[in-house]
């Protein structure tokens, strides 16, 4: 069975940072890229970041670049998102997501995912 949990998240103050982990199961994490999306109640799910299936390339939505980190272990099946300075608009519901495709050497965050984990809330308060 395919599946993908994540777990870090947590309450934070402003300024604080979190890591989130994006733990594989059921298929070779090497294969595919990974991308992590966040939902806040009321909004649309918006991507985050994402990171191919070597490491090589990744992206980040505007409102995170400079702040959060994309990276992953594939010896141990797992992507983590390093959010640094965290600000209150952070707060939402974490999901990381498997592209559908193998090998793609660049990923994207608009779409393309086929598994999803069940969620880690971050909310960033004081």
């Amino acid at each position: 069975q395919l599946q993908l949990v994540e777990s870090g998240g947590g309450l934070v103050q402003p300024g604080g940072s979190l890591r989130l982990s994006c733990a594989a199961s059921g298929f070779t994490l090497d294969y595919y890229a990974i991308g992590w999306f966040r939902q806040a109640p009321g909004k649309e799910r918006e991507g985050v970041s994402c990171i191919s299936s070597s490491g090589g390339s990744t992206n980040y939505a505007d409102s995170v670049k400079g702040r959060f980190t994309i990276s992953r272990d594939n010896a141990k099946n797992t992507v983590y998102l390093q959010m640094n300075n965290l600000k209150p608009e952070d707060t939402a519901v974490y999901y990381c997501a498997k592209d559908t495709f193998t090998f793609r050497t660049v990923c994207t965050i608009g779409g393309g995912y086929d598994v999803w984990g069940q969620g880690t809330q971050v909310t960033v308060s004081s």
